[in-house]
């Protein structure tokens, strides 16, 4: 079971605290987006679960707490696509996606055929495949996003932690690593937790969202009930309008307060 459940969880840096008394479930195979505006503590909550931070509280999934896996066990469990990932001088995107097998490599660290065809898979997918040999700091932003994506695909693990899956990318690409990480999510029953920015994608790939504002919850649900026009101008103070896309979720666009005449 990949349930991911957060029971009164606290996090301070120092003296600041950045999320407190979190209380959050997370059903196996879901996609939850976490919004909320800067400083809300999104980032962070994803920092917590993959264990980067230290917290107060319990986070499990399933049975088992998270701060009593071992790294090569957690690392089974959870993989995360942080905003900005470090990548290695010199390594190629291929080796570079490899290395998302390292969790379920032999103790002599070989590579078999089947961690081969599980990375040219998700190269293809993310229409690496033509860059494989290309060394990693010769990518371009969103071709660092997509490779930093990849690896965390080929992990393999049943919980995803997306920091901005989206950053440095194109409207074409958005589309595309969204529309993979989505099929992935139908085939393998992948549990998707993912910090957004951009309210309207989350409105259209999340099931719910948990909307954060100085570290508390504020609402939790599906984006027709947390999307909307007064929330979204009292928590971001933004002037917006809501839109439903006819099935396909919900769209948020912003509307100038003062729009300026514009004279024929």
């Amino acid at each position: 079971m990949s349930d991911v459940v957060l029971t009164n969880v606290g996090i301070a840096y120092e003296s600041d605290v950045v999320v407190s008394g979190l209380d959050l479930s997370i059903s196996s195979g879901e996609w939850l987006a976490l919004i909320g505006p800067n400083g809300a503590g999104k980032t962070t909550i994803l920092r917590a679960i993959a264990r980067l931070v230290a917290y107060e509280g319990e986070i499990r999934i399933g049975e088992q707490a998270v701060s009593a896996l071992n790294g090569r066990e957690l690392a089974r469990q959870v993989a995360m696509v942080m905003q900005e990932p470090h990548m290695p001088d010199g390594m190629s995107v291929a080796q570079y996606v490899l290395l998302g097998r390292s969790p379920h490599l032999t103790y002599f660290g070989k590579e078999a055929r089947r961690d081969q065809r599980i990375v040219s898979d998700i190269l293809e997918r993310l229409s690496l495949q033509a860059m494989a040999a290309r060394p990693l700091d010769h990518l371009s932003g969103g071709e660092r996003q997509r490779a930093a994506i990849a690896r965390a695909l080929a992990q393999q693990a049943p919980i995803l932690l997306i920091d901005e899956p989206t950053s440095s990318l194109d409207v074409g690409r958005q589309q595309e690593v969204l529309e993979l990480i989505d099929a992935l999510r139908a085939e393998q029953g992948l549990t998707v937790i993912a910090a957004m920015h951009d309210l309207t994608l989350a409105g259209q790939y999340a099931d719910r969202l948990a909307l954060l504002v100085g570290g508390k919850l504020v609402a939790l649900g599906p984006p027709a009930e947390v999307l909307t026009e007064p929330a979204i101008a009292s928590h971001y103070h933004a002037h917006v309008q809501v839109i439903s896309l006819n099935g396909s979720g919900r769209a948020v666009v912003p509307v100038r307060s003062h729009p300026s005449e514009v004279t024929p």
